[in-house]
């Protein structure tokens, strides 16, 4: 652009002023960035893996459970080649701060994921132990356990005998190859039967069924084929993907895509307010400025076009900084996660729809300003009036 010159004078014709409302549109994209990279990852599927299994649970709530005898039914539905059962149990270790996911399942549980690497020997040792439990490697690091420990799991809603104490005794500990899961590795499995047979108000239910397909082509009519069989019960099941219940699982606790709008919503409102004040003033110091180059022969358009091309350079110069900064730093706070969160870098989702807000936002908070030096008479401009 020839009048690149003309509109970078301009930005820092006051050094100090342009310099502190770029730190606020770094910080503000900044924020945006690894807010929306959170909200991306956590509504997107990520692996493809496990797309040939479905997840059966109630129609009315995550926290509704299911009959035991509904899994024969299951199993005799044409498609399905196996099923599995598992019930959250939502105990803490030690301290509430060491939540971690921790549910009961069923013995064939791991034939439905071939993803979690375990040793045959732990498998068959888990299995022969009533009281024995499965953790993720990531999990176990974090908390140093070894095979063979006893892990004193707090109930919070299942006591047992009157006592919160449910004892387990560390079996086997799995890894997840794909880097992009290893979130996964952060929970705790034991055994269903022992959870159904020591609690003290739940018996022969079930939190939900994973059901693994013949043919992941056939999902949907095998669906529909499953809740057709708890049909106007008092249990009707909802069957969907386990990327589709992995994410309402999520949501009973937040929902992220809600609070990160909420929180950028404001953070982006008070943007505009701070911007479109400075470039209001900026506009305002150069109105004689603006007249000489009307005088010079520039165009009312031109003048428009300067000060509208001065708000959007502002904003992107800041907000690209921003981003830049938060796909930096989304390693280190994925490492922080513990893997929960998987970002190697701001996603480009996240990128095409910031810089979409840093144009939207230049040309909110430029406009008036331009359209002011546009109708500006060189007369009054140049009198002081």
């Amino acid at each position: 652009m020839k009048y690149l010159h003309l509109i970078w004078a301009a930005l820092f014709r006051s050094k100090t002023r342009t310099l502190l409302t770029l730190l606020s549109v770094v910080a503000a994209f900044l924020l945006f960035g690894m807010l929306d990279s959170v909200r991306v990852a956590f509504n997107s599927g990520g692996s493809v893996a496990g797309a040939d299994r479905l997840v059966v649970a109630s129609r009315l709530s995550i926290t509704q459970m299911l009959p035991y005898n509904l899994l024969t039914r299951i199993e005799a539905q044409p498609g399905v080649k196996k099923a599995a059962y598992a019930a959250w149990f939502g105990g803490i270790y030690r301290d509430p701060k060491n939540f971690f996911p921790n549910f009961s399942v069923s013995p064939n549980y791991l034939d439905l994921f071939p993803e979690y690497k375990v040793p045959p020997e732990q498998v068959k040792a888990w299995l022969n132990d009533r009281q024995g439990a499965i953790v993720g490697a990531a999990l176990a690091k974090r908390h140093g356990w070894k095979v063979g420990d006893t892990i004193p799991l707090q109930a919070t809603i299942f006591p047992t005998k009157g006592s919160n104490d449910w004892p387990l005794k560390l079996r086997a500990i799995f890894e997840v190859a794909d880097s992009k899961r290893k979130g996964e590795e952060n929970m705790l499995l034991f055994h269903w039967k022992y959870f159904d047979e020591s609690n003290d108000y739940v018996k022969s239910q079930v939190g939900w069924y994973t059901v693994k397909l013949d043919d992941v082509n056939q999902a949907s009519r095998v669906a529909k084929e499953i809740d057709k069989l708890s049909e106007n019960s008092d249990h009707e099941t909802k069957t969907q993907t386990e990327q589709a219940f992995n994410q309402s699982f999520a949501k009973q606790f937040a929902d992220i895509g809600l609070i990160v709008s909420a929180i950028m919503g404001a953070v982006f409102f008070t943007l505009l307010l701070l911007t479109g004040n400075t470039m209001a003033q900026a506009v305002r110091e150069r109105i004689p400025e603006l007249a000489v180059l009307k005088t010079i022969g520039f165009s009312d358009r031109s003048v428009l076009g300067l000060v509208l091309t001065e708000s959007i350079l502002l904003i992107v110069i800041g907000g690209c900084i921003g981003l830049g900064i938060a796909a930096v730093i989304m390693p280190g706070v994925s490492a922080a996660s513990g893997g929960v969160i998987q970002l190697p870098t701001v996603l480009p989702q996240t990128w095409a729809l910031g810089v979409g807000l840093m144009v939207a936002i230049g040309i909110a908070v430029g406009l008036l300003p331009a359209l002011r030096g546009m109708r500006l008479k060189i007369v009054d401009a140049l009198a002081g009036r």
